[in-house]
């Protein structure tokens, strides 16, 4: 005979049947009907609130732990315990090249800024958008009257960030009091906060405050803050108390904040600008002339949950230091909002072996120009390896090499358990094959398995019955059309070796002056030798040595390649090559894995199992 309830399921039914069983063992409830009776009632309720509380204790017990949290608040928690900052959203960059044509015109000055909060708009499918600059810059006459804008630092162009110019005053109470000065703004871009302290409401004597994550060194004497999230999802600033991370404001002081209120993403990829901006000389105004360098673009949401997870911890490992490539990789991940993924490798993981470096590969957000780039790179040495990396090693940025996967993809599926069309079918495994390099397989560092990708596609549809996968690498050569150059691809793995049947290594159609046809680059049947071939004429040999590939290094060497128009439209021809191992390939180094959804080949045949039909 039971002597105690046995319950630890939070299916409600479940319980309620426990409940029964405890009864049912009970002498005076033997004979009961708890379905028919008014006790049924009685057990409904007790069933529920044993349900609800087993749910509120699981998920107590779920938001303790960082990597079973789900509300942003407890995740939050859990990351700044381990020393974690969560990055805000963050403002789109757009960066022109900014010029005044004063020609001709007397009495023009030698020099002219362009002023702090100058204001850009552009719009894009999201709407209007409104970009201030964040420092001033000047323009010197070149001599004919024609001024470029620079940077502080000299460098030709302006840059702009999306956002609302907020400013948010407070005064310090009495120092006995907990201080607390909530920022009311969930989309604060934390990166544009200015911090001035006043030493009283009408003073114009001030101490700029900056980040803490920059210090170096920390005494009672420095001015340092912190802008951390709330549970509410706005933010908190906070001041040293003259231990932790320097002084604290004064009593009587007076706090002025100063940030832009981003929209994120939502203002990425603006093609055009346009500016108010004037310049009078001699009573004549004289319009700011602007040419964007490329697309908006560096614009986030703030720091998502999956992310926060994934970095916290290798942050917490890193203790502000830079010694290992997860190190690196966590450091720059967290703090790089426009880099989309990074790799890092020792000088000794390097072809060839290089000591005493360490070697790191950015893989950036689309849209950045490469002015932007250079801009990230140079804060990452200057903020980050200067200072925290080991003495003596020297961090050297290498370009990722984009490799796409090519897929030729058959499947057989019986029609008589599916209600679906062989199209339909073909697109439905179109999209598996997509999502699996999508999420699975896109970035730095990763392994494609045929046999997991294959797996997706036979649950496609119960009407699946097999399937199979032939694999091709793709690179992409942007070659300057019209001149004989030599050229040289790698790929991330060995390449099958040269057969007489297969065609290892196959190009985008191109055309070359002088010649008539659609031309391809192949490779000779049996032989690494490449040539090219006139399609259009039953494959034609139009130039018989090209080139040639090495299998065990993975390259491809093309001598006085020479195309004149490339026909897909781009300004680059695809090469795939067939990998020695179709089954599994792996991404090193600075090789990092892309989608491209036009070289997803299915096709359907169908397979009636031997059904046979009666007519």
């Amino acid at each position: 005979m039971a002597t105690n309830i046995q319950s630890t399921q939070l299916d409600f039914d479940q319980i309620k049947n426990k409940l029964k069983n405890y009864l049912s063992a009970k002498t005076e409830f033997a004979d009961y009907d708890f379905e028919g009776a008014g006790l049924s009632n009685i057990l409904d309720v007790l069933a529920y609130n044993t349900h609800f509380n087993a749910l509120t204790a699981n998920m107590a017990l779920n938001e303790a732990f960082i990597s079973t949290a789900q509300l942003r608040s407890s995740v939050i928690s859990h990351a700044e315990a381990l020393g974690f900052s969560i990055r805000s959203a963050t403002s789109s960059q757009a960066r022109f090249t900014a010029t005044l044509n004063l020609a001709g015109v007397a009495n023009r000055a030698q020099t002219y800024v362009l002023p702090v909060d100058s204001v850009f708009t552009g719009s894009n499918e999201n709407g209007s958008f409104q970009f201030l600059t964040t420092q001033a810059f000047t323009a010197t006459d070149d001599g004919t009257g024609l001024y470029t804008f620079v940077d502080a630092d000299g460098a030709s162009g302006v840059t702009a960030f999306e956002g609302t110019k907020i400013t948010k005053t407070f005064f310090v109470g009495q120092a006995t009091d907990r201080q607390i000065y909530i920022i009311p703004d969930a989309d604060i871009d934390t990166t544009t906060a200015i911090i001035k302290v006043f030493e009283s409401p009408s003073s114009t004597v001030f101490e700029e405050y900056t980040p803490l994550k920059r210090a170096l060194t920390v005494n009672a004497k420095s001015t340092y803050y912190t802008l951390r999230e709330v549970p509410n999802g706005t933010f908190e600033l906070n001041f040293g108390d003259g231990v932790t991370f320097g002084k604290s404001p004064e009593a009587g002081s007076k706090i002025e904040v100063t940030y832009l209120r981003t929209t994120g993403p939502s203002a990425n990829e603006i093609k055009s600008f346009s500016t108010s901006v004037q310049y009078n000389v001699g009573g004549t105004n004289f319009a700011l002339q602007i040419v964007p360098q490329a697309n908006s673009a560096g614009g986030a949401n703030k720091q998502g949950i999956d992310s926060i997870k994934d970095l916290a911890a290798s942050a917490f490992a890193t203790q502000q230091r830079l010694v290992t490539p997860e190190d690196y990789r966590s450091t720059i991940a967290a703090n790089f909002p426009t880099v989309k993924d990074v790799s890092v490798w020792g000088g000794e993981d390097n072809v060839p072996v290089n000591y005493g470096k360490v070697y790191v590969a950015l893989d950036f957000n689309d849209g950045l120009t490469n002015a932007a780039k250079i801009i990230v790179k140079d804060n990452i040495k200057s903020n980050f390896t200067n200072n925290l990396s080991v003495m003596s090693i020297t961090p050297e940025f290498v370009d990722p090499i984009e490799i796409f996967i090519d897929t030729t993809t058959s499947f057989t599926f019986n029609p008589d358990l599916t209600g679906s069309t062989a199209l339909a079918l073909e697109n439905k495994t179109r999209v598996a094959i997509r999502d699996y390099l999508l999420n699975t397989v896109s970035g730095f560092n990763k392994t494609f398995r045929r046999s997991n990708l294959l797996t997706d596609i036979d649950e496609v549809d119960i009407a699946v019955l097999n399937s199979r996968m032939n694999i091709k690498l793709q690179q992409r050569l942007i070659p300057t059309l019209d001149t004989p150059l030599n050229y040289e691809l790698v790929y991330p793995v060995q390449l099958a070796n040269a057969d007489d049947v297969l065609t290892i290594i196959e190009s985008d159609l191109f055309q070359m002056t002088g010649v008539t046809g659609n031309l391809k680059v192949v490779n000779t049947l049996s032989s690494n030798k490449l040539k090219i071939i006139n399609v259009d004429d039953a494959d034609t040999v139009v130039q018989d040595n090209v080139g040639n590939f090495n299998s065990l290094d993975g390259t491809l060497s093309l001598i006085n390649f020479n195309p004149g128009t490339i026909l897909s439209g781009s300004n680059f021809i695809k090469f795939s090559a067939v990998p020695q191992n179709e089954s599994e390939v792996r991404s090193q180094r600075n090789f990092v894995f892309k989608v491209d959804e036009e070289r997803f080949t299915v096709t359907s045949s169908v397979d009636r199992q031997g059904n046979r039909v009666a007519l």
